[in-house]
């Protein structure tokens, strides 16, 4: 049983360590060595480390400090190993070296003291093709596994990996310097950063097996390092669209899941749960805004959505005409089939089911695997009354779904509108 337990505790501790440490020993080992492979390998190989001696030695009393040592010390016997092959030299002339390069090391990203933000804008150098530099700072900064990334881009496994190997590859071959960008020259990746933590941050309320069903210390994440980037750019206009979005968001964590683990629905969740101090911020930030361009202006029209969800008192209070409208814009501006999505359900609940199915024609082709497409038009169905059509879309999407918090979600609405059908069936059998 003390087995056991002790078992569970380093498990834990495993867990606890990984969310809270792997980012920043990426971090430290990136800007000392200046190699993101070696970087990760390094942590990965720590971790591992970690695993095989806690469950004998005990959790360390600094687990992050004993992880970034672990860390190091692989980083070292690999460039040792690899300096003894390349050259052929004594093993105490290689030490001296390689030890002498670590020593010597600067820090190129001194202008930005924070050790995530710095691995984030180096993740975002401009020669790498937009989607790789996500790709790259998902892994990277956050540790998220290839599938959770591809999820998050809708994109496939598959593609997924062959796109991180890719950006690694170029990152070693071209000579691209992973180093964050002079302080004159922040702005030229900023959109590209304001993405990446929005994903961060998205990535936080994605339901996964972990504990309490989401990663709402990503979201946490995402949120200090947009503030840290807003006050060393001194207040950029689109760092404040963002801010105010991730804020309005961020204030409904604890409504949405309920204690068993099962999604909310926003118009189910308890509002006087919400955090009113970040609403009452985020509508400050989002209503001190004008009219912006770019990616920044996307962030402004998605903040805006989540105005009108803070600020109405009940769901019922909620202007579904406005939100309507804004993804109406926000899609004219991106063309985005996830946007549509959206705005088909805020049409559903402004005007009717039958509106909201109208604008999930032609989706089908550019949202073949992501479930969520089956998932709205099952439930619009359903409240349309046509439960039989209802019950195929649910169930697609429940193959689709991941094993997580949704896929229990879902399997509940497929039961309502298999029931719905069957009490359909029996209505019509008893008709005249």
């Amino acid at each position: 049983m003390a087995d056991a337990r002790r078992r569970t505790d380093v498990d834990a501790a495993l867990a606890d360590a990984w969310r809270a440490h792997w980012s920043h020993v990426v971090a430290l080992l990136v800007g000392q060595f200046a190699s993101p492979d070696l970087a990760e390998d390094g942590a990965a190989d720590a971790f591992e480390a970690a695993a095989r001696t806690w469950p004998v030695d005990g959790v360390p009393t600094s687990p992050g400090a004993w992880l970034l040592t672990a860390a190091r010390r692989r980083v070292l016997d690999r460039l040792r190993t690899q300096a003894v092959h390349r050259r052929k030299e004594p093993l105490m002339v290689v030490d001296a070296r390689v030890r002498e390069l670590a020593a010597a090391a600067v820090d190129p990203g001194a202008h930005v003291a924070d050790d995530q933000l710095r691995l984030v804008l180096a993740c975002c150098h401009p020669a790498l093709a937009p989607a790789d530099r996500v790709a790259l700072t998902l892994r990277f900064v956050v540790g998220l596994g290839t599938a959770d990334i591809a999820r998050l881009q809708l994109v496939q496994h598959t593609a997924m990996s062959a796109r991180l190997t890719r950006a690694k590859k170029r990152l070693a071959t071209s000579g691209i310097p992973f180093a964050v960008p002079p302080s004159d020259r922040l702005d030229e990746r900023l959109d590209t950063v304001a993405t990446v933590l929005y994903l961060v941050f998205t990535a936080g309320y994605q339901p996964a097996e972990a504990p309490g069903g989401l990663r709402v210390d990503l979201a946490h994440e995402a949120i200090r390092l947009t503030r840290e980037l807003d006050r060393l750019l001194g207040g950029r206009p689109g760092l404040r669209a963002l801010l105010a979005l991730m804020l309005l968001q961020h204030s409904r964590r604890d409504t949405r899941l309920d204690a068993d683990g099962r999604i909310v629905l926003l118009p189910d969740q308890d509002r006087s749960r919400w955090h009113a101090h970040e609403i009452a911020e985020g509508l400050a930030l989002v209503r001190a805004l004008p009219p912006l361009e770019g990616l920044a202006e996307d962030h402004r029209l998605q903040a805006l959505v989540a105005a009108e969800h803070a600020s109405a008192a009940t769901a019922a209070d909620t202007r579904w005409d406005v939100v309507a409208g804004l993804y109406a814009a926000l899609e004219r501006r991106t063309g985005s089939p996830v946007v549509r999505l959206a705005r088909a359900v805020a049409v559903a609940e402004g005007v009717g089911p039958e509106a909201g199915l109208a604008l999930l024609d032609g989706l089908d082709d550019v949202l073949a695997h992501h479930h969520r497409l089956p998932a709205v038009r099952g439930e619009l169905l359903l409240r349309a009354g046509r439960a039989d059509e209802a019950v195929a879309e649910l169930g697609r999407a429940l193959a689709l779904v991941p094993d997580t918090a949704e896929r229990t979600h879902l399997a509940e609405r497929l039961a309502v509108a298999r029931a719905a059908a069957v009490a359909g069936a029996g209505a019509d059998a008893v008709s005249p």
